[in-house]
This record gives structure tokens, C-alpha cells and sequence, in this order.
């Protein structure tokens, strides 16, 4: 499976996951197919971090998320922001509540399974 396809399935599962969780600071993703770019190459980038560093953890994963969003100008904020470019989990990993860490769970679970 290609890089692209595993992002687009942790995308999803990660989606799925916010509908259950409803959490009022950050909105459902919208599906795969209505990203805009930037949001694409964020999961393609975690997917290729995890398959290059296929020891790395969860929080480890993490950072990278926050490293690419940084990078791409995004900021810490009360609740997530697209137009803004901000969101809530731009935070340590030790800071993270633990409904937070599972998506990063969920995310190196399903490139494991699909790389």
C-alpha cells in the first residue's frame, strides 16, 4: 500500500474516532476526499515518519504532527481553527488528555497494520 492510501485509512479511522468522541474543541475532519492539501500532506507525512521509524511511539508521533503544523504556521488555540490555524493539541504529549492520545495510538496501530 502506498504512503497516500495509508493516510487516507488512519484519516478515516482518526474521523470515525471524533464523531464517537464529539469533542466540542475540535471539530470532525472532514472525509479524505474534501482536504485541503496541506491537511493531506500532514497525515502522508506521519504515515512516512512511522514507516521510516518504525520503532518511534506514539508520542513520538505526536511531536511530528505538532512539528509539521508548527512549520506550516499553525499555533496552540482554545479550540481547533482551520482559518486561523489553530488547534488545542499543539501541546507535549505528557500534556494531551488521554482521548487525545489515543488518536496517536490509533494512527501507529494502522500504519502498522497496512505498511
Amino acid at each position: 500500500m502506498k504512503a497516500d492510501e495509508i493516510a487516507r485509512v488512519c484519516h478515516e479511522a482518526n474521523r470515525a474516532l471524533q464523531i464517537i468522541q464529539n469533542d466540542p474543541g475540535i471539530p470532525v475532519s472532514s472525509p479524505w476526499g474534501s482536504l485541503d492539501p496541506e491537511t493531506r500532506q500532514s497525515a502522508i507525512d506521519g504515515v512516512l515518519f512511522r514507516i521510516e521509524n518504525p520503532d518511534t511511539t506514539p508520542e513520538r508521533s505526536h511531536q511530528n504532527w505538532c512539528d509539521f503544523k508548527l512549520a506550516n504556521g499553525w499555533t496552540v488555540g482554545p479550540v481547533k481553527d482551520e482559518t486561523l490555524k489553530q488547534h488545542p493539541l499543539l501541546v507535549p504529549y505528557s500534556e494531551l488528555p488521554a482521548e487525545a492520545k489515543v488518536k496517536d495510538e490509533l494512527f501507529v496501530a494502522v500504519v502498522d497494520a497496512l505498511r
